[in-house]
């Protein structure tokens, strides 16, 4: 079975378990600001456009803060947390390895900003991606399809043959819609079944030839509703 053009990788939840961090910013930023902050405000932003979150936390908190202060402020404290330990999720350094042996190109495609995106990839080993899309260099954030759209145009290839990688509602969205066969993995957020993808539970023990098989399954789902 021949392998995918390349695979577009999502960071927060996908590559690294950085939720957490990202909840706990926006606990504490509404928190000092004398508001209160739940689980369920948090997990309807898993996955979003940085500047969206934020439009968010200030329409629903007593922070009255521009959005784009409210970003920085979240990245920094994530940056912080970052700086001191990486939480990489369980498979994914390995499969990224694996991808590179096999020469298949890898893209992240991630709405956090590059000053955290470069604080991650500065944990890997040169040249692991190929391609970085960060949520501060698009127009339109996921569920917008344009993040894998220029993904898929910066590697020179068509999304159709590439397999993208997400945790998130959101992410997979936008994946799909921009005709890329995605694999979702759930973490933070349970993801409904859509045409497109298909669930696994864990890239533990994922190979390059297991992602081009479940890349070509989700392709036909696609097709199958078309």
């Amino acid at each position: 079975m021949s392998l995918p053009a390349a695979v577009l990788w999502d960071m927060d939840g996908t590559l690294v378990d950085t939720e957490p961090y990202w909840i706990a910013a926006e606990h504490d930023i509404v928190e000092e600001h004398g508001g209160t902050w739940t689980e369920e405000l948090s997990h309807q932003l898993v996955g979003q456009d940085l500047l969206v979150a934020a439009t968010f936390i200030r329409d629903n908190s007593a922070v009255d803060w521009t959005p784009e202060r409210i970003v920085d402020e979240m990245l920094g404290r994530v940056i912080g947390k970052v700086s001191e330990h990486i939480p990489w999720r369980p498979g994914a350094r390995e499969l990224l390895a694996a991808l590179k042996a096999e020469g298949v190109p890898s893209a992240l495609v991630t709405m956090s900003w590059r000053s955290l995106a470069d604080a991650v990839l500065g944990a890997l080993p040169e040249g692991t991606f190929d391609v970085v899309v960060t949520g501060d260099e698009v127009s339109h954030g996921k569920p917008h399809p344009e993040p894998y759209r220029a993904a898929a145009r910066l590697l020179g290839v068509s999304p159709q043959d590439c397999v993208a990688i997400e945790d998130s509602p959101t992410g997979v969205r936008s994946a799909v819609a921009a005709g890329v066969p995605t694999l979702a993995v759930p973490h933070v957020v349970s993801v409904p079944e859509m045409a497109g993808a298909v669930h696994l539970d864990s890239l533990a023990g994922l190979t390059p030839s297991r992602v081009a098989e479940l890349g070509r399954q989700a392709r036909e789902s696609a097709l199958a509703v078309s």
